[in-house]
C-alpha cells in the first residue's frame, strides 16, 4: 500500500519543488555497472557519473502529493497553473492558516534577493526578507511533521551569520530538529554552478530521522551534458545559430556582465559549468564554442534547471529568464526527496517495531 506525504508548496515559483518531488518515482534507464546500480538501490539516492543520472527508488511505498500551493508573481503563477491547474495567488501575509490544508511536509523557497551576494543584502529589513516570518506562523499553527526550506548561500554570511542563526533559532524554538547543507546543482546532473542552502526540519526529531549530508556526485560540464549523459537532454538548443555573436563582441559582453557585479566574466566555454542562472541570465550569460559566442536561450535555461523543454512557454522571454533564474534546480529537490522518503520509511518501520514490542510486553504481563 502506498502512503502519501501531503505537502504544501509556498513561494512556489514555476513549480521547481513540486516537479522535483514528483520526479522521485521516475524510473531512469539503467546504463551503469550492475554493482553501481545495487549500491545505489541500497542507498536510495542519486548515483551520478559521466554516463548516467539514475534514481533508485523502485521499491518505495511512499510518495509525495501536493495539497496546496501559493505564488504571488503573476508570470510564475501562470506557468505553475499551466502544469498543475491550481495555485493560490494571494499575498501569503493575508492568508489565514485556517485556509491552508493540513499537511505533512511544508516546502518553501522563500524570497532570496535580500540575502544574496548579488543583491543589496537588506535581509529582514526588506519586505521580501521579512516574509520569512510567515513560515513560523504557519508551522506554529499547522504543525507539519517536516519542513524543507531553500535559499541562496549568501544567507549563511548575511550580517556575519546572525541572520541564519536567527532563522535556525526560530525554527528550533518551534520544536523542530533542524539540519542544513549547501548543495551545488552541478553535482546533480546539470552543468550549472548554483549553490543553495537547504534546511530540513523534523518535529520532535529524536527518532534518528536524518537527510543530510547528501553525497554530491561528479561535476557535469556543458559538453559532457551534450555528449556523455544519456539521461539529461542536451543543454544546447538546436536553433542555437540564431543567437551567435561575433567573437569581437566578447569584450562588450564581459564588461556588461562585470558591471552587474554578480558573477564576473559573462562567457563560458563548453568545457566549463554554466554560471548560476539569475533573473537576467538570457541577457548576461553567454556560451563560447570555437570562435563563436551566443546567449543562452530560454530552453537551455530550462534544461540547466532540470525542467522539460518549453516548461515556461506562454510568457515573454524576459519573464521566462526571470522565472527560471528564481527557480530551484529540480534535480537537487529530487535527490533530497529520495533521501527524505528513505528516512520517513525507516522512521515508520522503527515506530511499528516499537509498537510491536509494546504490545508484546503487555501480552506477557497479561
Amino acid at each position: 500500500m502506498r502512503t502519501n506525504i501531503r505537502f504544501i508548496d509556498l513561494f512556489a515559483g514555476i513549480g521547481g519543488v513540486r516537479n522535483g518531488l514528483e520526479k522521485v518515482y521516475n524510473k531512469y534507464a539503467s546504463i551503469g555497472k550492475e554493482s553501481e546500480q545495487k549500491e545505489c538501490t541500497q542507498r536510495g539516492e542519486w548515483n551520478i557519473d559521466k554516463r548516467q543520472t539514475q534514481l533508485c527508488n523502485r521499491n518505495r511505498t511512499t510518495t509525495f502529493r501536493c495539497v496546496w500551493s501559493n505564488e504571488w508573481n503573476k508570470y510564475a503563477r501562470q506557468i505553475y497553473k499551466k502544469h498543475y491547474g491550481e495555485c493560490d495567488g494571494r499575498d501569503i501575509r493575508i492568508v489565514p492558516t485556517s485556509e491552508i490544508p493540513n499537511h505533512d511536509l511544508f516546502c518553501a523557497g522563500f524570497p532570496c534577493p535580500t540575502f544574496s551576494i548579488a543583491g543589496k543584502r537588506k535581509g529582514f529589513e526588506d519586505i521580501r526578507g521579512a516574509v520569512f516570518f510567515e513560515i513560523p506562523r504557519i508551522l506554529a499553527d499547522k504543525r507539519p511533521r517536516y519542513f524543507l526550506l531553500e535559499n541562496v548561500k549568501g544567507l549563511l554570511s548575511h550580517q556575519e551569520g546572525k541572520t541564519f542563526q536567527t532563522i535556525l533559532r526560530v525554527l528550533s524554538d518551534l520544536g523542530y530538529r533542524v539540519e542544513w547543507q549547501v548543495l551545488n546543482s552541478k553535482h546533480f546532473g546539470v552543468p550549472q554552478n548554483r549553490e543553495r542552502v537547504f534546511i530540513i526540519g523534523h518535529l520532535g526529531g529524536e527518532s534518528g530521522f536524518q537527510i543530510f549530508p547528501i553525497r554530491e556526485g561528479s561535476e557535469l560540464y556543458l559538453q559532457q551534458s551534450a555528449q556523455n549523459n544519456a539521461q539529461i537532454s542536451n543543454c544546447l538548443d538546436a536553433n542555437y545559430y540564431k543567437g551567435w555573436l561575433d567573437q569581437g563582441q566578447r569584450t562588450m559582453i564581459n564588461l556588461h556582465q562585470k558591471r552587474t557585479g554578480e558573477y564576473g566574466d559573462g562567457t563560458k566555454t563548453m568545457e566549463q559549468a554554466s554560471f548560476t542562472l539569475d533573473s537576467g541570465s538570457g541577457r548576461d550569460l553567454c556560451i563560447a564554442e570555437s570562435s563563436k559566442i551566443r546567449r543562452l536561450t530560454p530552453i537551455e535555461c530550462e534544461r540547466l534547471q532540470g525542467f522539460p523543454d518549453n516548461w515556461t512557454e506562454g510568457i515573454s522571454d524576459t519573464q521566462r529568464y526571470k522565472c527560471l533564474g528564481n527557480a530551484v534546480t529540480t534535480n537537487v529537490i529530487t535527490a533530497i526527496g529520495s533521501r527524505f522518503i528513505k528516512s520517513v520509511e525507516a522512521e515508520k518501520t522503527g515506530e511499528e517495531n516499537e509498537q510491536e514490542i509494546s504490545i508484546l510486553g503487555r501480552c506477557r504481563k497479561g
